[in-house]
């Protein structure tokens, strides 16, 4: 395990955009070089301090899972291996932690699919009985396990939290025929998914899709694919409805803010290194669980 996260990257003279985790670089052609960097944010403020490899991490259990679904759907994934990339990109820093992907105009609706009843999917049935308009049965717990997945969308936030939203609502921003093959495309990649990671003791709670049309009007699944910054992973063996489930992502570290009384407003507090340990440890469990794979960084 190297003991510095990258933190930021410079990748030849290209424009750069940057999110939480990722700086996108564009190839000027049809092409985006994507760098997952070690960046961990929590309640929507980023630490100072990442978590070492998280960034390869991600980036390797979306590879596996695009690569998995490409006969069920195609992705903007061409590439992570660096013999591929333009000369003046080849840093073996990137190694890794890189998708050299196709450009795509984004469909503004998150694609979030729930086989279980948490975060705000709970709160919504608490208050309605419904999660996005989609009524579901009474008595249902916290953590309970839906009759079957549900598809409910949400609106793209530039800054804080995704608005959940009904099916009619996205429809009307994204059109009917975009959100009926999307929902229907999602629920089969979920549940794929979900039926895959239930054989290695992991419970995929829910998850959040993004999709773009390429170059050639296709709907492609764009971003990161089912990975634990993205979905809500959990141990089969400990699941138990009716409470908080342990997880296989950022919750160690959510947890540590709240005993830390984080306000929830930047800037986050320096991460002790046993924080960041533990928080590192989820992420390489959920990639070797999920993949069978050894993580080759370690």
């Amino acid at each position: 395990m190297r003991n510095t996260a990258v933190l930021t990257t410079s990748v030849g003279n290209y424009s750069k955009r940057s999110g939480k985790v990722r700086d996108i670089y564009d190839l000027g052609d049809q092409r985006l070089l994507i760098v997952a960097t070690d960046r961990i944010s929590a309640y929507d403020v980023v630490m100072p301090n990442g978590i070492p490899d998280k960034g390869r991490l991600l980036t390797q259990i979306s590879a596996f899972w695009f690569e998995m679904m490409g006969e069920l759907v195609a992705s903007h994934m061409i590439s992570t291996d660096l013999s591929d990339l333009p000369e003046d990109c080849r840093d073996e820093e990137l190694d890794g932690r890189f998708m050299l992907c196709r450009k795509a105009q984004v469909v503004p609706i998150e694609c979030v699919v729930r086989g279980y009843l948490a975060g705000s999917g709970w709160k919504e049935y608490k208050a309605s009985g419904a999660v996005c308009g989609v009524k579901l049965p009474k008595k249902l717990k916290l953590c309970s396990k839906l009759p079957e997945p549900i598809f409910t969308p949400a609106t793209k936030a530039e800054t804080g939290h995704d608005e959940n939203i009904d099916f009619q609502k996205a429809c009307g921003l994204a059109g009917k025929d975009v959100m009926n093959t999307l929902r229907e495309k999602s629920l089969a990649v979920y549940s794929r998914a979900a039926a895959y990671a239930a054989e290695r003791g992991i419970i995929i709670a829910d998850t959040k899709f993004e999709w773009g049309r390429d170059a050639q009007g296709q709907l492609i699944l764009i971003d990161e694919c089912i990975t634990p910054d993205s979905s809500r992973f959990w141990p089969a063996d400990g699941y138990e409805p009716g409470r908080d489930q342990p997880s296989f992502d950022k919750q160690y570290l959510r947890d540590w803010l709240d005993e830390i009384g984080f306000d929830r407003n930047p800037p986050g507090p320096l991460l002790p290194a046993e924080v960041v340990q533990k928080t590192r440890q989820k992420y390489v469990e959920a990639f070797t669980r999920l993949t069978g794979r050894h993580f080759k960084w370690e």
